[in-house]
């Protein structure tokens, strides 16, 4: 605990992956295509630096702290939350 905060390490596998009985060719895969978010995370998630709402940007697939000036990728449908994630914003 910090204060009223809980810090802590987290650890996670996410995998992707498609196959076919028949099938010895390579599938195209949808990873580059950006995964369909629902817009209402800028309503539940809080930006890390400044626990501030955030705002869905669709057209950049990211949720934006106007506060803090920064913009966090949303990358295969997951908020990429760390504030070394985020590029800023002006």
């Amino acid at each position: 605990m910090v204060g009223n905060e809980l810090h802590l390490n987290v650890e996670m596998l996410i995998g992707h992956g498609q196959a076919g009985p028949d099938d010895d060719r390579p599938s195209q895969s949808k990873l580059s295509l950006p995964a369909p978010i629902d817009p209402r995370l800028g309503e539940i998630l809080v930006c890390p630096k400044t626990k501030g709402a955030l705002e869905y940007n669709a057209s950049e697939n990211e949720l934006i702290s106007r506060r803090a000036g920064l913009a966090f990728p949303i990358r295969d449908g997951i908020p990429m939350m760390l504030v070394d994630s985020a590029r800023p914003v002006d």
